[in-house]
């Protein structure tokens, strides 16, 4: 089977990361590399450093080749590139890797900070862009307007100027536009997603290919240091997380803990939100064998996001394990919990009471759902199955492209398991 050369662009990547879509790139690699690809992963160092992130240690080999990039002066290359739209200070290093990889596939992740729509006409190659946010249609990447409401019409200016960044004069251009158009199979996470971009304004098509999960590569015990019955939630501290919504639910509800795990900005009100709280406990970060034990051991997950998320990885990580969901009725979030059969849906405090109370009270539906997710995820987010659904997008883009031989070794499984 052919071994392909893809190089992959993203503005964070791990250790130079923050949150999951960088896991998820990462994640991607990992398993185009345990199927016998050259994949090589570009990034930007300067872009995790200015925000403030601390250098991590590098993980053990993971086959993956990963190439940082970093400026004399970082700041000043950052804004040219949000300004401008283009790679300026990085423009002959990130040519000069094309070169030297000749790859087969070009694959853009968020490119934001590392050479915005400038990047995307660079090289010659099956191209791919992967929205893992709204970039492509909100310069703040959220659709969250002036950092407090969902967005349902463009008010960018001033929305940029709230959030304390400089305007994009290249958006109102048509440069995106027509760098679009010189990619060959555009990616969104969900149907809301699709829909979210063509409502703002992308004219392109997009593909909807989920994210997935590799199948239990270990078994855990569930969680058996905690005293008492416990609901989860799992993701960074962020306002538009929506887990503040949370805690008055937990005043109604004595029955059971919540129990958080995981770290970010808005960890430090939160925690004065819930102070008097006995119920809510924070527990901070935790490895990924730690998670799985947590997430077996819990009633069920809450996702309370207040945003558009894209996907919502978490969903499938409590599915994988058996664990109920207990998720906001908005975005993504009603897609794939209708089609797991896997939890339960809230929009109001009494409704996410309601859906507490069932799981922990009613065994019978409760293992209902465990089943249900469990096999939904098998069905659907495992990874086999959408590596699958990927070579079969692939081929389709190549053979639209005219590149006749990588779609034949994309339609003859160069993507699945064991192709390397």
């Amino acid at each position: 089977m052919r071994s392909l050369r893809i190089v992959m662009f993203t503005t964070f990547y791990p250790p130079y990361s923050f949150g999951g879509d960088a896991i998820g790139v990462q994640r991607m690699a990992r398993a185009l590399a345990d199927r016998g690809h050259d994949v090589s992963v570009v990034h930007d160092e300067d872009s995790y450093l200015i925000l403030g992130g601390k250098v991590q240690p590098e993980g053990a080999p993971d086959g993956v080749r990963r190439i940082g990039l970093r400026a004399r002066s970082g700041l000043l290359s950052n804004l040219m590139t949000q300004q401008l739209g283009r790679p300026v200070a990085h423009a002959a290093r990130i040519r000069e890797i094309i070169a030297e990889r000749k790859p087969d596939i070009l694959w853009y992740n968020n490119t934001s900070l590392i050479g915005g729509p400038g990047l995307l006409p660079m090289g010659e190659a099956l191209k791919i862009y992967e929205a893992h946010e709204h970039w492509l249609v909100c310069p703040t990447h959220v659709l969250w307007r002036h950092g407090q409401e969902l967005c349902d019409e463009r008010r960018c200016l001033k929305c940029q100027l709230t959030y304390r960044r400089p305007p994009q004069l290249w958006r109102a251009t048509g440069m995106l536009d027509r760098a679009l158009d010189k990619v060959d199979l555009i990616i969104a996470k969900s149907e809301f997603s699709r829909a979210k971009h063509r409502e703002f304004g992308l004219r392109q098509e997009m593909t909807v290919l989920p994210y997935f999960l590799p199948d239990l590569p270990r078994l855990a015990d569930p969680f058996a240091g905690h005293p008492r019955p416990y609901f989860l939630f799992v993701g960074r501290l962020e306002k538009i997380k929506g887990l503040q919504d949370v805690f008055p639910a937990m005043d109604r509800y004595p029955d059971a803990d919540l129990l958080i795990l995981g770290d970010g900005d808005y960890a430090g009100e939160l925690k004065r939100l819930a102070a008097g709280r006995p119920n809510i406990q924070f527990l901070g970060r935790k490895t990924p064998e730690e998670l799985d034990a947590y997430y077996r051991g819990a009633e069920g997950l809450i996702v309370p996001s207040i945003c558009y998320e894209t996907f919502g990885i978490i969903l499938i990580e409590s599915f994988r394990l058996g664990t109920p969901v207990i998720a906001r009725r908005l975005g993504p979030f009603p897609e794939i919990v209708e089609r797991a059969g896997g939890g339960a849906l809230f929009e109001t405090e009494d409704e996410l009471v309601a859906a507490m109370r069932m799981l922990q009270s009613d065994p019978a539906r409760r293992a209902a759902m465990a089943a249900n997710a469990r096999d939904a995820f098998g069905a659907v987010w495992r990874e086999d199955r959408v590596l699958e659904a990927y070579g079969a997008a692939f081929a389709a883009a190549a053979t639209r492209r005219g590149d006749g031989d990588l779609a034949r070794a994309l339609e003859a499984g160069a993507l699945e398991r064991g192709a390397g």
